[in-house]
């Protein structure tokens, strides 16, 4: 887990350096840097062995050798000597969202404000609005935001909840003990955020299980050990149950703890009224267990469809499946492409036919490579010579590669509502994202209007993640998402579902709000890095949640029929 300790130390230094009021292009390269560590998990100790960390996009000479004595030692000096000079608090102070680092130093050095329990308080009073630039509305601002991260800390968000819990699941299923093993829970149904995590197993020989459930490295502290039943506390502060089910139980077992509670209320009310018994150990009638041992025997038994575990929700999936009415779901098989990629013209690491080979070892029909538009200096956006010169690049890789390049860009909307490029430069790209990258804090019609605007261009696409929200860094930010909709159905404007794993935006009720209306989806990484490009499964997750068909979504067509959707 050695990149998930560097990358959160890479995190701290940006943090630190921002509250020093350093450089903003040294603050990204460090936030970048943890990014892409973050996204190679356990490819990066490879990297190291074989002294190849500068081949990481973001990596440097420098930054290797920090890596290298996080490796070496376990710990960075220079981070060290700069958490000295700097009170922990403010550092937590910093994670509350649309809190900057001139304000927490502003009230800091005024107040000594130090800690976030002393800000909500001295907030609550009233203390901090006669500090320059501090209003009664930046106090409701930041107690809300510090509302958010409180809720945000009970929660561990899908993408790191998945690689907790491969970790414990890569290990235990090797043992020629376990029989079968599958995780349950949220997990399963791939909410967004997880409060712990779920593990069932078989096993006849499940105390040698348990015993190295509870010793294995990921371990931080073990709640409860037993014969049928362990729970430990991981290093990333998640708890992680491990539970023995018999094999004839297991179906019934894995239905029961996967849930949702909801979906597992109806469900046992339908199987009451049709005379049956359901619980976690199967389904009886009077005293004769009548199935348990797969999930598709029970649903067999209730004469209805497989209902797969991202729609148990209690939205109605049971009385869709009961009237032969389940939607045909979209499939990661089904995805024909990416619509969104960054490439070395900004801030991406890859070079477009990089990305090409990536996308072909993806089984990929095309792909999106959709840069920075020229106002997003500190993501190296394009200017408009730099453009053409892309678009000449495209025109040759295209003519022998068998994945076709849309040549794209993500076109800043900016606070006035304006795009970033002018029409004569918009109509030259085979795709337009429009993205809002700043003005957060504007009022909920501002931003609305702005989303609008951008809508109402006839080179715009889609819509880049639409509400904003960076899990643990900023909320959504306030928008009349109907209106929009509705714009978007008129205009023939698709909605992104930003598949990058702090994002996931729009989320599920949205996408299925979407749906509701008409209004296509598009599914982009927001790949920087290679790597990235796998991140494409959670944004399906998020499709099979909003309960969206391959009709719903832009990348379930073929190449031909996307050109032609794309010339609205």
């Amino acid at each position: 887990m050695k990149h998930q300790e560097i990358a959160k130390i890479f995190r701290e230094i940006a943090k630190i350096l921002d509250l020093k009021g350093e450089n903003p292009f040294r603050i990204r390269a460090y936030e970048k840097a943890a990014q892409n560590i973050e996204s190679l998990g356990e490819k990066l100790e490879v990297l190291v062995k074989e002294d190849k960390l500068t081949t990481i996009a973001g990596i440097g000479k420098d930054l290797a050798e920090k890596i290298k004595e996080v490796f070496k030692t376990g710990a960075l000096k220079q981070y060290e000597e700069l958490k000295k000079n700097i009170p922990h608090g403010l550092l937590e102070m910093m994670e509350i969202p649309g809190l900057g680092p001139k304000t927490v130093r502003l009230i800091y050095e005024k107040l000594k404000i130090d800690t976030i329990e002393r800000l909500e308080e001295a907030a609550k009073e009233g203390k901090l609005k006669g500090l320059e630039g501090i209003r009664k509305k930046t106090e409701e601002n930041i107690l809300r935001g510090i509302a958010f991260l409180k809720k945000g800390q009970s929660r561990t968000p899908l993408y790191l909840a998945l690689n907790i819990a491969s970790n414990f699941i890569d290990i235990l299923k090797k043992m020629k003990e376990v029989e079968k093993i599958q995780c349950a829970g949220s997990l399963r149904r791939r909410k967004e955020t997880i409060r712990d995590i779920d593990i069932l197993i078989i096993s006849k020989k499940s105390h040698l299980v348990m015993e190295r459930f509870a010793t294995l490295p990921f371990v931080k502290e073990v709640l409860a050990k037993g014969e049928t039943k362990s729970s430990v506390v991981s290093k990333e502060n998640i708890q992680v149950d491990l539970r023995v089910v018999e094999r004839g139980s297991f179906g019934s077992a894995l239905m029961y703890f996967t849930g949702s509670k909801e979906f597992n209320i109806k469900f046992r009310q339908l199987a009451m009224k049709r005379g049956f018994k359901i619980n976690e150990y199967g389904v009886f009638k009077k005293d004769k267990k009548l199935a348990g041992k797969t999930e598709e025997e029970i649903f067999s038994l209730m004469q209805m469809p497989y209902i797969i575990p991202e729609l148990r929700e209690g939205r109605g999936e049971i009385e869709a499946a009961l009237n032969n009415q389940l939607p045909e779901i979209v499939d990661l098989k089904d995805i024909k492409g990416d619509l969104h990629i960054h490439s070395k013209y900004s801030d991406g690491a890859g070079t477009i036919e990089e990305i090409v080979k990536k996308a072909q070892n993806l089984g990929y029909e095309y792909v999106g490579i959709c840069d920075h538009s020229q106002g997003l200096k500190v993501a190296s956006g394009l200017s408009i010579k730099e453009v053409y010169k892309k678009i000449e690049e495209i025109r040759k890789i295209n003519k022998k590669s068998k994945v076709k390049v849309l040549c794209g860009t993500e076109v800043d909307i900016t606070s006035e509502g304006h795009l970033d490029y002018p029409d004569s430069v918009l109509k030259e790209f085979d795709l337009v994202i429009a993205a809002i990258h700043s003005g957060f804090k504007q009022s909920k019609s501002q931003l609305t209007k702005r989303i609008i605007s951008a809508c109402k261009n006839r080179y715009v696409n889609i819509i880049a993640h639409p509400t904003g929200r960076l899990w643990g860094t900023r909320d959504a930010y306030e928008i009349d998402l109907e209106e929009i909709f509705k714009v978007a159905r008129d205009y023939k404007i698709a909605l992104e579902i930003n598949c990058f794993p702090q994002r996931l935006d729009l989320n599920d009720l949205n996408c299925l709000k979407a749906k509701k209306m008409k209004v296509k989806l598009a599914l982009g990484t927001d790949a920087h890095i290679l790597e990235q490009l796998e991140a494409m499964h959670l944004g399906v997750s998020v499709a099979k949640r909003g309960w969206l068909e391959r009709e719903d979504v832009l990348n379930c067509m073929s190449f031909k029929e996307l050109i032609k959707w794309l010339k609205k």
